[in-house]
């Protein structure tokens, strides 16, 4: 059993959650996923099966994509709406929705779009002397954090009809780098505000190229009378990569782990190669070495 499942992962459940129930409706141990999303969070989560867990490498740096709800008036101890209080900007709902009714937010958005540095939160599991920070939080330190360099693709505001209390709050849509954090990113809009903020609702529309119109509930998948049959071929995971067609007395050496001639002037050194056979199977993902010009298998997968 391989393949990918694109989860609409529910409030509630951590990361780890959903792998185990993955395994648990898949009936197999073998399941990982790219991309951790905070329990209070929802939206898309890429699950790999079987042997396709070990493309996780290949898909950890992929474009991220987020809507947010930003509350604005103060600020918490973990960045979103869990935390506890910790600093307070005494502004009433009311002037904070007359400060934003004078206030260009799209000139204070532009200020975070492209590349940026982030302080990693302390409520994160970003290791730092083989600690993870939120190990440290929960035991009530804080640590000097050097920051993160990330960047925003793409930051706008949203329209506010769904927002219980537009008041004091807006929503934004985020597209950015692998390893961006959104609860940062909204208490430094806060901070550039002058109104505080944290994050309240934040909710993954896309991961990489899969996005929420590819995705299934858990429910949904543990209805089917066939859990297996809503599982991607694995080779959708690295379809992006320029890709090497073996000939058939190469395939068995490729498996192996032995290099095959491999000449193109679109393909850079380094980079990254599906290797398939001539019916269009993914055997291996190698490297192209260019002043051999060779294709040497790293991961196979056959």
């Amino acid at each position: 059993m391989d393949g990918l499942l694109i989860i609409d992962k529910p409030e509630g459940l951590t990361s780890h959650d959903v792998v185990a129930r993955v395994r648990r409706i898949l009936r197999t141990r073998r399941v990982g996923h790219t991309g951790t999303l905070d329990p209070f969070a929802t939206g898309v989560m890429v699950i790999l099966v079987g042997r396709a867990t070990r493309l996780a490498q290949f898909l950890d740096k992929d474009v991220k994509e987020y809507e947010a709800l930003v509350r604005l008036g103060f600020e918490t101890d973990s960045g979103d709406r869990t935390g506890s209080r910790n600093a307070e900007f005494g502004i009433r709902n009311e002037e904070i929705a007359k400060f934003l009714d004078k206030t260009d937010l799209d000139a204070v958005l532009e200020k975070f779009r492209g590349d940026i540095e982030q302080v990693p939160p302390m409520y994160s599991a970003k290791k730092i002397e083989g600690k993870k920070l939120y190990e440290l939080a929960r035991a009530g330190k804080v640590i000097e954090r050097k920051p993160i360099k990330v960047t925003i693709h793409a930051l706008e505001l949203l329209s506010d009809e769904e927002i219980r209390d537009p008041r004091s709050a807006i929503r934004i849509r985020v597209v950015c780098s692998a390893g961006t954090y959104i609860r940062t990113l909204a208490g430094d809009i806060g901070k550039r505000l002058g109104t505080g903020a944290h994050l309240e609702e934040l909710r993954r529309t896309r991961s990489g190229k899969f996005g929420l119109s590819e995705s299934i509930t858990l429910d949904k998948l543990e209805r089917l009378d066939d859990p297996d049959s809503a599982l991607r071929r694995m080779e959708e995971a690295v379809s992006e990569l320029p890709e090497c067609v073996l000939p058939p007395d190469r395939v068995e050496k490729t498996k192996n782990g032995l290099s095959t001639r491999f000449d193109s002037a679109k393909i850079t050194d380094g980079q990254a190669i599906r290797m398939l056979t001539d019916s269009g199977e993914l055997i291996a993902i190698g490297y192209y070495k260019g002043n051999e010009k060779v294709v040497q298998p790293k991961v196979v997968l056959l």
